[in-house]
């Protein structure tokens, strides 16, 4: 079964190595997790650091508000075809 971890746990993992200069793999083995787990939390914390571990149904805030806008634009293009509708039956 596949063990999950929060972000703050991830992030906590990740500063000790990078920060605090320990061994990726002794930390791992401490902790109970694989070291190809912690260098790929790594990994991710080093593309975006402010934003390193998204997932879950959660979004980088850029994504969240281009998905936002589509919602948004799809539902007026809905209530658009509905107006066109009520105006052909009302002529």
């Amino acid at each position: 079964m596949k063990r999950q971890y929060d972000n703050d746990f991830k992030l906590n993992t990740v500063k000790l190595v990078i920060e605090e200069g320990k061994v990726a793999s002794q930390v791992a083995r401490d902790l109970g997790n694989t070291s190809k787990t912690l260098y790929g939390w790594i990994a991710q914390y080093k593309d975006d650091p402010k934003h390193p571990f998204v997932g879950s149904g959660h979004l980088k805030p850029e994504a969240q508000a281009a998905r936002d806008l589509e919602r948004e634009n799809r539902e007026l293009r809905e209530e658009n075809e509905i107006l066109k509708k009520a105006l052909r039956i009302f002529s």
